[in-house]
């Protein structure tokens, strides 16, 4: 894993580019200032904006002349500074998601799972992730063996692959489902024989099984787990890996806990950890184990399972995670660091937290970090609307969409690899959750018309997943300081060069990109997002 660079040389202008909120361009072919940027690079041009573009190509089509266009921005790209590599990007396979699937048509439900996976036909999503045991957004509380066995004799994931009975809880009492043998280990194996699919998976616990707890409030909700079990969860976890493994489903990440500092206050299937026994369970058992099974290898963190600590609010992360890093023996087990956005109302007013984010990287320069969660109370009345006004829920007040691009923005910026959203598929209530938390999600299903809406979220996140592919590298790009827009640069493993641009501000701009001696011209809408792929067409011996 290359460190993100932070020389003295570039400190100002890599500051002018992290603090800078994102900025949208269209680039066209006709109005270019060098004649050889059309004859060296293919140009196309992506839209997403509050005037309705949904991921619209926008290449060679007509806009305003840049004189009738009074906002004006200049950019330089610099591909030979490279940063840090992406792993990639995307939504999360629940049990929700799962029955939503299993309530529609065969045809229409592999429809909707190559929109999210096929990298041409769809978003192209590389990054997930998944529950173990039960979480907020399963139909009940379960786990994977019988109560009080401490052998794990009992221990089957069967569970996660039984399909649905429709009576589980209230909310999915009374839907018609067209299949129901469906699961999630059947939605997980679908969503990889798309074509062109190729997604990692990162797996997070919410709880331990009740009777290896004390101070729960109710089943499997707060309280943590006793230390005598340690080694038994240890173990349990190491199995859940093997057995996906069985299954055809090969994790690429595994937390040893989702959210461990709710211990009190969740009403939903949750664990606590303080920061020392998340360092004691990592350094004595779970990290042990998963090196004895096979699942680790200390040489060389990068080749088996990536294990990734915290995984709760960056804004307290710093704190949580220092006792593990700087315990050697407690750190080598960890690739990186998972962290949420979690709450959303605060990160504008904290920059997205993006000195937190900087922090832990440049502290821990060779541990990588991946945004592994986020998501948004739903506004059953307007699923798509509700991206582009101002929402409330019980974070408060914030504009979804420009929450959420200059979150993911900032912490590209700031050196983290991948982000990943919480449930990709949900109903249009924001259903099943039996704890009235109902959640939106880039893909709302409505059981009982078959209606399949994608949200703005949908799009926002195809502008990072369908173009930044596995493997990419940020790289440099330098612009003065323009309040209402945020941008990041990166260039994939085929030499293309993707700019990904966020125009908050009520009126369009007028951009001038620069790359080497090649000036491309662009017009970026207001309110909208856009990712421009230069690629060469250049063709060497």
């Amino acid at each position: 894993m290359k460190p993100f660079s932070s020389t003295a040389q570039r400190k100002n202008q890599i500051k002018s580019i992290t603090h800078l909120p994102i900025l949208v361009l269209i680039l066209l072919l006709v109005g270019c200032s060098n004649k050889k940027a059309t004859q060296d690079y293919d140009i196309e041009i992506y839209q997403t904006s509050q005037a309705g573009d949904n991921l619209k190509l926008k290449t060679n089509q007509h806009t305003q002349s840049s004189d009738s266009v009074k906002n004006k921005a200049t950019l330089e790209l610099h591909p030979e500074q490279t940063f840090q590599k992406y792993i990639g990007f995307g939504a999360s396979f629940t049990e929700s998601s799962a029955w939503n699937l299993a309530t529609i048509p065969v045809d229409l439900r592999k429809d909707v799972l190559t929109k999210l996976f096929s990298p041409t036909a769809g978003a192209g999503f590389t990054l997930t992730r998944t529950h173990i045991n039960s979480s907020d957004y399963s139909n009940t509380h379960y786990t994977y063996l019988e109560a009080g066995d401490t052998d794990l004799s009992t221990f089957s994931i069967q569970q996660d692959i039984r399909g649905f009975s429709g009576d589980e809880n209230e909310q999915v009492q009374g839907v018609q489902l067209v299949d129901s043998t469906y699961d999630l280990i059947p939605m997980i194996l679908e969503a990889s024989s798309i074509p062109g699919a190729d997604f990692k998976i990162i797996a997070s616990p919410w709880s331990p099984p009740s009777w290896m707890k004390t101070g729960e409030t109710a089943e499997m909700t707060n309280g943590s787990l006793l230390p005598e079990y340690y080694g038994v969860w240890a173990k349990y976890l190491s199995m859940y890996v093997s057995a996906y493994a069985d299954k055809g489903i090969t994790l690429w990440g595994l937390t040893p806990q989702n959210e461990p500092l709710h211990y009190h206050d969740a009403a939903w299937d949750s664990n606590g950890f303080t920061p020392e026994q998340a360092r004691v369970f990592l350094r004595d058992h779970l990290g042990p184990q998963l090196v004895k099974d096979g699942h680790l290898d200390l040489n060389d963190l990068d080749a088996g399972l990536h294990v990734l600590i915290y995984d709760h609010n960056k804004s307290t992360m710093i704190d949580y995670v220092t006792p593990t890093y700087e315990d050697p023996e407690a750190s080598k087990y960890a690739w990186g660091t998972a962290f949420h956005w979690y709450t959303n109302s605060e990160l504008k007013e904290n920059n997205y937290y993006a000195e937190e984010v900087k922090t832990l990287q440049e502290t821990w320069p060779n541990k990588g970090m991946i945004h592994s969660e986020s998501s948004i109370d739903i506004d059953a009345k307007a699923p798509v609307g509700q991206y582009w006004r101002a929402s409330t829920d019980y974070a408060g007040t914030f504009v979804p969409f420009e929450t959420y691009a200059h979150d993911i923005i900032t912490d590209l910026n700031h050196g983290t690899q991948g982000y990943v959203e919480w449930c990709s598929i949900l109903s249009n209530q924001g259903q099943p959750n039996p704890y009235n938390n109902f959640n939106s999600a880039p893909v709302l299903i409505n059981p009982a018309t078959d209606e399949v809406i994608y949200t703005p979220l949908y799009y926002l996140l195809s502008h990072f997943s369908k173009f930044i592919r596995p493997d990419a590298h940020r790289i440099e790009l330098i612009g003065e300081h323009t309040n209402g827009l945020i941008y990041t640069a990166a260039k994939n493993t085929d030499g293309s060069i993707v700019v990904v641009v966020y125009n908050n501000n009520e009126e369009a701009y007028h951009l001038s990109l620069a790359l080497g001696t090649n000036t491309f011209t662009s017009q970026i809408a207001p309110k909208a997002m856009q990712t421009i792929r230069l690629k060469s067409n250049v063709k060497t011996d």
